[in-house]
C-alpha cells in the first residue's frame, strides 16, 4: 500500500522483502495459515504460552492473501506468479473448515481461529472483525483479477 500510495521503489522492496520471509519461513505450515508466532518452536515448555504455541491465526493470513495479490500487481513474471498463486491457496483454505464457519455459527463472523496476543491473553482462538475484513477485501481483490479488472480501486482525489 505504500507503494501504491507513494510509487518509492524502497517501499516495493520492503513489501518483497517481507512476503519473502513470510513464505520461506521454516515454521509456515503447509496449507500457509501460520501458527500465531512464528518463532513458536523458541517458546519454552514452562512457558504459559506453550499450550497455545500451535494455534493458527487466521487473521494474519487474510491479510496476506489480500497483500500477496496487490504485490502480484507490481511485480512481473513467475514472482508476480508466485504471489498470485499463494494468495489462491490461502483463499482456498481459509474457504473450508477448519477455518471458514459454517452458515449461522460463530456469532455471525465468516472465520474462525484468529489470535490477537496470547502474551496478553488477549483474543486466543476467536473469531475477528478485522480477519474477515481482509479475508473479504481479499477475495473482492482475487475477483476483479479474475474479471481483468483493477484490483485496487482508485478514489478519485
Amino acid at each position: 500500500m505504500m507503494y501504491r500510495e507513494t510509487k518509492k521503489k524502497e517501499f516495493l522492496n520492503q513489501a518483497r522483502h517481507i512476503a519473502k520471509y513470510i513464505l520461506n519461513h521454516p515454521n509456515l505450515p503447509q496449507d500457509l495459515i501460520p501458527y500465531w508466532d512464528f518463532d513458536k518452536d523458541k517458546i519454552e515448555p514452562s512457558s504459559n504460552m506453550y499450550a497455545k504455541k500451535d494455534l493458527r491465526d487466521v487473521s494474519a493470513a487474510a491479510l496476506y492473501a489480500s497483500a500477496l495479490l496487490e504485490l502480484a500487481q507490481y511485480t512481473a513474471g513467475k514472482e508476480s506468479m508466485l504471489y498470485l498463486t499463494k494468495a489462491e491457496t490461502i483463499l482456498t483454505n481459509l474457504s473450508k473448515a477448519p477455518y471458514k464457519a459454517e452458515y449461522g455459527k460463530n456469532g455471525g463472523y465468516l472465520l474462525k481461529h484468529s489470535v490477537g496476543a496470547i502474551p496478553l491473553n488477549s483474543e486466543i482462538d476467536v473469531p475477528l472483525t478485522y480477519a474477515d475484513y481482509y479475508y473479504v477485501e481479499a477475495l473482492i481483490r482475487y475477483k476483479r483479477l479474475l474479471e481483468g479488472s483493477a484490483i485496487i480501486q482508485e478514489i478519485a482525489k
